[in-house]
């Protein structure tokens, strides 16, 4: 069986890239580079995806069909408590990049017809939210949520402090049985501060016929074909992972492990995933 953990190649310029061939799957597409000042970067968006470009790190200017913009982005690092800029891509969408300086970029890309046209994601916009409490406590930023216009993609960035779990109680989306719970594949692309660390995740599944526990580096991936998938982050340091899913319904319903579900229940907290 293919690892579900994607090593970044840390020496170049496109760190990732992932297909749904090359994951296995039928909808998430994942990519991530770094830009060196004055780098230019062209994206064409297949005529049956679209896609969403979030700029992590650094400013860029930007070239999208009828959509211009400069000096676009600008937060230092994904660890900043800022939300990112980002552009939604309808298919058949060719986008131009150049970096104003070190620039970190995020695409996601998923199934779509072309319903939506292209448009720019401001970070006032995007919902900021803290969630769990104690050891359990990140911080939440919905950057393309299903309250926004796309047809297949789900996007979201968090940030869990040292020593925290996130993604916790395990949780899974792998059957499609709204409203309780949506099938939905997902990729976490993983940020660790300082990035000598890392991150453990594991994904599991009920029957046990999937489980496997990685230790996930500064930019690597983490495929999540169907199961649970917490993340737990080591004492001293920091973790941030941006989320994409999408699946045959665009809306994220999930179940909670029943044997971790009780501390949902309990009287020292309210959380959820």
């Amino acid at each position: 069986m293919m690892s579900l953990l994607v090593k970044a190649r840390r020496g170049a310029q496109h760190l990732v890239h992932i297909t749904p061939a090359s994951a296995g799957w039928k909808h998430v597409g994942f990519d991530a580079w770094r830009l060196a000042a004055d780098d230019a970067l062209q994206i064409d968006v297949a005529p049956d995806r679209e896609a969403c470009l979030v700029v992590l790190r650094g400013a860029i200017d930007l070239d999208a069909g009828s959509l211009r913009r400069a000096n676009f982005g600008g937060r230092a690092s994904v660890f900043d408590p800022r939300s990112p800029h980002a552009l939604y891509a309808p298919p058949h969408t060719r986008v131009r990049v150049r970096a104003r300086d070190d620039v970190e970029l995020a695409l996601a890309s998923a199934p779509a017809t072309g319903r939506y046209p292209a448009r720019v994601i401001e970070p006032a916009t995007m919902a900021r939210s803290t969630r769990g409490s104690g050891t359990n406590e990140r911080t939440i930023c919905d950057v393309l949520p299903q309250t926004e216009q796309a047809e297949s993609l789900l996007v979201v960035e968090v940030r869990t402090p040292a020593a925290h779990s996130s993604s916790y109680p395990p949780h899974k989306h792998d059957v499609d049985d709204p409203p309780h719970e949506t099938q939905l594949e997902e990729v976490y692309y993983h940020r660790i501060d300082p990035p000598q660390g890392f991150a453990l995740q594991r994904v599991y599944t009920d029957a046990r016929d999937l489980d496997e526990t990685m230790a996930a580096h500064d930019h690597d991936v983490v495929l999540v074909p169907r199961g649970y998938h917490p993340v737990v982050m080591p004492h001293g340091y920091n973790g941030y992972y941006l989320n994409v899913m999408a699946g045959p319904r665009r809306e994220w319903r999930m179940r909670n492990d029943p044997a971790h579900e009780w501390m949902l229940h309990s009287a020292q907290t309210t959380d959820r995933p």
